[in-house]
């Protein structure tokens, strides 16, 4: 069962990961993106899709986060739904700018919308979750 501790768990290990990323893309990425394309415009246009990635990965990391922390004192099951869409849509969103960085195949950058789709839809059932809720104390 996932309990609101788990998600929280879930989400530190999200966040610990988007600073692993986040590193990553300001000590190696950089050097890296250079040599693999040597177009510098297109070069800077994929270091601002690893930023991006790594921005939304540790925001959405918070937000798995927060999703626990209310699970703690809310009845909501849309509270998991919504960690799990956070998660799985950071995953998918993050995941597919970090291939499409190291890699260069742009049809990473098709799957990148699917990705951010289920970020918003976390938004929605977190909203959601917070004002139908009920108080468990």
């Amino acid at each position: 069962m996932l309990t609101a501790s788990r998600i929280v768990a879930a989400g530190a290990i999200l966040g610990g990961l988007g600073v692993a990323c986040g590193a990553f893309g300001a000590h190696g990425v950089a050097g890296f993106v250079t040599e693999r394309y040597p177009d510098a415009a297109l070069a800077a246009r994929r270091l601002e899709n690893w930023h991006t990635a790594a921005d939304y990965h540790l925001w959405h990391a918070l937000a798995v986060i927060a999703c626990g922390l209310l699970a703690s004192q809310v009845k909501a099951k849309a509270l998991t739904a919504a960690a799990g869409c956070f998660a799985l849509g950071t995953l998918i969103f993050s995941g597919s700018l970090y291939l499409l960085t190291l890699t260069g195949r742009t049809w990473f950058g098709a799957v990148t919308p699917i990705g951010g789709a289920l970020l918003i839809v976390g938004w929605v059932l977190l909203a959601w979750a917070a004002w139908r809720g009920e108080r468990r104390i």
